[in-house]
């Protein structure tokens, strides 16, 4: 008999200090493309770093949808997530990312979307979350029709939950067209070395893990084994759930942040993620128009190099 894993305790979304005006740089790191001057707009291009195994150019900021999009049907509820979508798309940000332990918000992201005139095509990636191959099956075409309206460009197996049973069908589905591209995740820093393993040993196009200035432990080995078998990184938890915006709060942002064109503290957390040319797209979550117009300019401009890194992971101890 299929059973529906246990859904982890919800986490309360983060508080964040009004958007912050970012400016523009020009040294960038290897495989991005460059951002123009001056502030990003739709003919502005967000920096993107190839996907591995296509040599696709994905844009370096996606959007989470954990809480944020498991919402009612009620006009109040939406228009905030309508107008969230659209500037994240016209900033040309591309990646949303789902899943069906995420309540509502499969379906919240297919009808916001399909509200949306001419707005630019998303990259839809969701995962499966159940155990057999029949509840698997039946929730791959649930997710298809609920957010991807048919379309779906990444499958993930959600916290590894039966992946010996998925991972082959995921495949299967690829190779008939149904999905472009195959990947894992896990939220779990004790699951690193059941990752690593599967890094290594099954032919992945993308690994989720948590990544963060706060968390780092996915330096040591899981980034470094991703590099070398050429499997895309996309990194939850940007924030550390919150910790980190709630440690600097109040707090003045080093005036050096400016170096690599940053403005605010979510952009100083996002930048450095995108500083490890491991990591493809971080996906903060947001249901708030003003953090996602934040967010989306960790995009554009310089990124700081690995020295810097160093520098930016000491403001915590200051």
């Amino acid at each position: 008999m299929s059973q529906t894993p246990r859904r982890p305790r919800p986490l309360s979304p983060p508080s964040r200090r009004d958007v912050l005006t970012a400016g523009l740089g020009a040294a960038l790191l290897p495989g991005q493309t460059r951002a123009a001057k001056p502030a990003p707009t739709v003919k502005t291009p967000m920096l993107t770093r190839p996907i591995p195994k296509s040599g696709e150019a994905l844009p370096v900021i996606g959007l989470g949808t954990w809480q944020t999009f498991d919402v009612g049907t009620s006009a109040a509820e939406r228009a905030p997530l309508k107008q969230v979508l659209q500037h994240f798309l016209d900033s040309g940000a591309r990646l949303i990312d789902s899943s069906p332990m995420y309540g509502r918000a499969e379906r919240v992201v297919g009808d916001v979307l399909a509200s949306l005139a001419d707005a630019p095509k998303p990259f839809l990636a969701t995962k499966v979350w159940t155990t057999g191959r029949d509840a698997g099956l039946a929730q791959l075409e649930t997710s298809v029709k609920d957010m991807g309206r048919g379309h779906m460009d990444l499958f993930q197996v959600h916290n590894l939950v039966d992946w010996r049973t998925h991972l082959p069908v995921l495949r299967e589905w690829k190779a008939q067209g149904r999905v472009r591209y195959v990947g894992i995740t896990h939220y779990a820093r004790s699951a690193f070395d059941d990752l690593e393993r599967l890094l290594r040993e099954q032919t992945l196009d993308f690994i989720q893990l948590p990544y963060s200035l706060a968390e780092r432990d996915a330096e040591k080995r899981l980034l470094p084994a991703a590099a070398e078998h050429g499997v895309a990184v996309l990194v939850m938890q940007p924030f550390a759930t919150g910790q980190l915006l709630r440690q600097v709060k109040g707090r003045a942002l080093p005036a050096w942040a400016a170096d690599f064109d940053c403005a605010s503290w979510a952009q100083f957390f996002l930048k450095f993620i995108l500083g490890h040319p491991a990591v493809h797209c971080p996906l903060p979550a947001t249901s708030n128009p003003e953090h996602v117009a934040d967010n989306v300019r960790a995009g554009f401009g310089r990124l700081p190099d690995a020295k810097t890194r160093e520098r930016m992971a000491r403001v915590l101890d200051s």
